[in-house]
């Protein structure tokens, strides 16, 4: 198998850059900001073991006006843009790629969480 593992979309939303700040610290990112995304749509790959799920829809809680301002100076680092062959060769058996006439997207089998703690239960 490989060695990197994939960061995975904790809910449906539009992406953020707040989400992309706290999820880019974790691995490198497939979207940019302000896109769609969907429970457990690859949205990155995980620098550690281990597929992780990130919430990259987080809103910035707005305090007060001084800190919204300070939004605007966040960097992010522009994501990772894989041709349809570069994803074929990401996907494990338990991931899929998703072929639309406006999108390319890979994601998580339906059911492939369940999988998993089915598995570490018996164990």
């Amino acid at each position: 198998g490989r060695w990197w593992m994939s960061l995975i979309a904790f809910e449906d939303g539009t992406v953020t850059p707040h989400g992309i700040v706290g999820a880019q610290d974790r691995g490198s990112m497939f979207v940019p900001p302000r896109i769609e995304v969907y429970k457990d749509m690859i949205i990155g790959i995980h620098q550690r073991p281990g597929d992780l799920k990130v919430n990259i829809c987080k809103q910035k809680a707005l305090t007060n006006m001084r800190a919204a301002s300070k939004d605007n100076t966040v960097s992010l680092t522009p994501p990772i843009d894989l041709s349809l062959d570069a994803m074929v060769e990401y996907i494990n058996e338990e991931e899929v790629v998703e072929v639309t006439p406006t999108f390319m997207r890979m994601s998580k089998r339906p059911g492939w969480d369940k999988k998993k703690t089915a598995k570490s239960a018996r164990s």
